[in-house]
């Protein structure tokens, strides 16, 4: 399965809740912290929602 590559980018203060809570179960913490998830239609999802706080990227030769 593919990987995805998500970094935040801007900060969550003064953002919707439910944004906030996107950016946390997404699993960031801070401004310029990357996580890397499998690319599935539920992460997919997440990081849409949130798509003008993050950056994402193809992880290249991921090992699944």
């Amino acid at each position: 399965m593919s990987q995805i590559k998500v970094t935040q980018k801007k900060s969550i203060i003064g953002r919707r809740e439910d944004h906030r809570r996107t950016i946390r179960a997404l699993g960031l913490k801070r401004i310029n912290h990357t996580v890397i998830h499998d690319d599935t239609p539920v992460i997919r999802g997440m990081v849409h929602k949130v798509r003008y706080m993050v950056e994402v990227e193809e992880v290249k030769g991921s090992k699944k």
